[in-house]
């Protein structure tokens, strides 16, 4: 008999802990279609967006630990400009997007989707996020309106982004602003080769930041690094078409940017208009140093290894620019186990300002042309360091 009742004393613990926990996940969960949102690509879902944000934003972990989580079922929710604004209740919350969201066709701001103050957020799921570019990539659209950018992060501290895929944004797909700890990995972004401007992620005065095993094929640079950013990690990245992976553009209009610690790894450049490429602007201060490419391989890419101080945007520096002397410092720069094949005979650039880039290291690096038999060479002014296993060899550095 007490045997019997001690089991039954045990069987109502362990119901009363489950259903505890179903309480638990019950209050802390919600659903955007609960709030008013209908996936049918036609309604404009803003308002309950918020609502449901509001709701979640104010929820508390529940009693075991659990965040709040917002869930965006199947189905495509129609979206005009959003904020969503922190700092939220619970130290950790969680945005599960399954279905799609789709930007309307006109947005009057700089941003289309932004969050700002928000820390502890994980944003994933097997759904997308359309800026519907093509609206916007007309000449004539780009004169009358300025191009928002799809996702921004604002002083998000540890931020967590995966799964996702991010298609056709206005212009740049998604930037990182005053953001401390993220981790970024198996996103797919994309957007037609000649969409203008359409960077997969601008990363901007944030540090920590950790992107891996994800494809970006845009109009633009893949990844690109910009002032005020330290501690930054690429790692099995694929990147094609494009403008490659940036350190920059630096120094613009006189400024100061300082970036430093920056280390991509095996990544894969697949006909991109660019590869490793360091980027500053003439009259420029600050500097961009220890920053290594390694483990890259190359198929079709017309600028391999390209480190320009003479960047203007794409468009040939005036007299002024180039009669300026200050320039960006570059220093501290490695190269190491870059192989494949340029669509260019100059494989490696480094077009660097009088006052020169110091401490480049370049090692096992073997670059041919995408033409059998055709010549490839390197170029370089203002640079020194030193090379070893080299092709094509670059003279301005010491060979061993």
């Amino acid at each position: 008999m007490q045997k019997v009742q001690l089991l039954t004393i045990i069987f109502i613990f362990i119901s009363s802990i489950v259903s505890n926990l179903a309480i638990g996940d019950a209050t802390s969960t919600f659903n955007v279609v609960d709030f008013g949102a209908i996936g049918d690509g036609e309604t404009d879902n803003s308002k309950a967006f918020l609502q449901a944000w509001k709701a979640l934003c104010e929820a508390e972990e529940d009693e075991y630990g659990g965040m709040p989580m917002l869930q965006i079922p199947d189905g495509t929710f129609l979206l005009k400009p959003l904020q969503f604004q922190g700092p939220c209740v619970s130290n950790s919350i969680h945005i599960q997007l399954l279905g799609k969201i789709l930007a309307p066709s006109t947005i009057k701001r700089k941003w289309w989707i932004l969050f700002t103050e928000v820390n502890g957020l994980i944003l994933d799921g097997s759904g997308s996020i359309d800026g519907q570019g093509s609206l916007w990539w007309n000449k004539g659209v780009r004169r009358r309106h300025k191009r928002p950018r799809a996702l921004q992060f604002h002083r998000c501290d540890n931020l967590e982004l995966s799964g996702l895929t991010h298609i056709n944004s206005p212009k740049g797909h998604m930037g990182l602003n005053y953001c401390n700890g993220v981790s970024i990995s198996n996103l797919t972004i994309t957007a037609p080769q000649d969409s203008p401007n359409t960077d997969g992620i601008d990363i901007s005065y944030s540090s920590q930041v950790n992107i891996f095993n994800s494809t970006i094929a845009t109009g633009d640079d893949c990844i690109a690094i910009n002032g005020g950013c330290s501690y930054i990690n690429i790692n099995n990245v694929k990147c094609g078409p494009g403008h490659g992976i940036s350190v920059g553009s630096l120094g613009d209009k006189g400024e100061m940017d300082l970036v430093e610690e920056v280390h991509v790894q095996n990544c894969t450049f697949i006909g991109t208009e660019n590869g490793a490429r360091i980027k500053t602007w003439p009259g420029g201060s600050g500097y961009a140093r220890k920053i290594s490419f390694e483990q890259i391989i190359l198929q079709g890419t017309k600028n391999p290894i390209i480190i320009d101080q003479y960047y203007c945007n794409g468009h040939q520096c005036s007299l002024q620019e180039l009669s300026e002397r200050a320039a960006v410092k570059v220093s501290e720069i490695k190269y190491s186990g870059i192989s494949g094949t340029s669509e260019s005979q100059q494989g490696i650039t480094l077009n660097c300002a009088e006052l020169g880039c110091t401490n480049i290291t370049m090692e096992e690096i073997n670059i041919t042309s995408s033409e059998p038999g055709e010549e490839i060479y390197a170029y370089c002014q203002n640079a020194n360091g030193t090379s070893s296993f080299t092709f094509p060899q670059v003279p301005c550095l010491l060979g061993f």
